[in-house]
């Protein structure tokens, strides 16, 4: 069996999150603590308790859904011979998956996500950029749209989520002036991430990530921004910093892995978005996740066979 492991972005957050592996482990436990250590501040607290406005913002969502993520990683390791063929994460979920493979501490991937979670809200006021979800429409009619309502601002396609779930990035006007032409919706979001408005944050993640410490993987990571698949610590900053302002090619990297032996998935992590999405991209393919202790126990059953 071929695994490829899997971890959420940003939207998967809520507040309780965490809460059954608190409750059935110490390791998630100590590692909340770690983090808590890591930030300065009381994340535990803020995933168990909210208020959901105060976890929404994009710093503290960031750093909960990697904490939370890799709490589930660790946890189904711990309980299990694991020895899956690819890592990938979806968003700010590919930094849960460089601390899963040994490229990042958890202290140092927790403050990286915190800060990057910053930098992308400063990049631009709020209300100047917009993000929607385009539905039944290929990559090609998607980016098509987006040239020809651009109309000097930018629009773009952020997320090629599956072959007709696109999300698209820019101006609040040209990614409406797009919506009005297809069907799709808005999202709540506070900023226009993986489009070129967020290139002031990409400049000043170049300095964070220039003080970081790369290892080599232990599995092999598919990024987000060209699906390459690397393992030297050395390759890994700048897709990191591509990734900020350019789109993420979820589709394509998951059949990346599948060409190359993957034939079952686990997302680790709080909620089901992956889950969702692999349905789209492939029904063919099984995939069960790790969001709380039952969720864990169930996975471990079908891995085991």
């Amino acid at each position: 069996m071929g695994i490829g492991l899997i971890f959420p972005g940003q939207g998967s957050q809520q507040v309780g999150m965490g809460a059954s592996f608190l409750a059935g482990s110490d390791v998630a436990a100590g590692m909340f603590e770690a983090v808590n250590d890591a930030l300065g501040f009381d994340l535990k607290a803020l995933c168990l308790e909210g208020p959901e406005e105060e976890l929404t913002l994009t710093y503290n969502a960031q750093a909960a859904i990697l904490t939370v993520s890799a709490i589930a990683y660790r946890l189904l390791g711990s309980r299990m011979a694991l020895q899956p063929l690819f890592l990938a994460g979806h968003s700010v979920g590919e930094y849960t998956a460089l601390v899963a493979s040994g490229v990042l501490s958890l202290a140092d991937g927790v403050q990286t996500v915190y800060q990057r979670g910053r930098f992308m809200q400063e990049a631009t006021p709020v209300g100047v950029g917009a993000m929607a979800a385009i539905l039944g429409l290929d990559a090609a009619a998607v980016e098509t749209l987006c040239r020809e309502e651009a109309q000097g601002e930018v629009v773009a396609p952020a997320n090629f989520n599956t072959p007709t779930q696109i999300v698209i990035s820019g101006h609040d006007g040209a990614v409406k002036r797009v919506l009005a032409r297809a069907r799709g919706k808005l999202l709540t979001v506070s900023a226009p991430f993986h489009s070129a408005l967020m290139a002031p944050a990409a400049r000043k993640m170049t300095a964070v990530l220039d003080d970081l410490s790369f290892m080599d993987a232990r599995t092999p990571v598919v990024t987000n921004y060209d699906n390459s698949i690397l393992t030297r610590g050395e390759d890994f900053k700048p897709s990191l910093i591509h990734q900020i302002d350019a789109p993420v090619r979820w589709d394509t990297g998951i059949q990346a892995m599948v060409d190359h032996g993957v034939t079952r998935f686990v997302e680790l992590g709080h909620g089901k978005v992956l889950n969702g999405l692999m349905r789209r991209i492939d029904k063919t393919l099984p995939v069960s996740n790790v969001e709380d202790m039952e969720s864990l126990q169930s996975t471990i059953e079908v891995l085991k066979g």
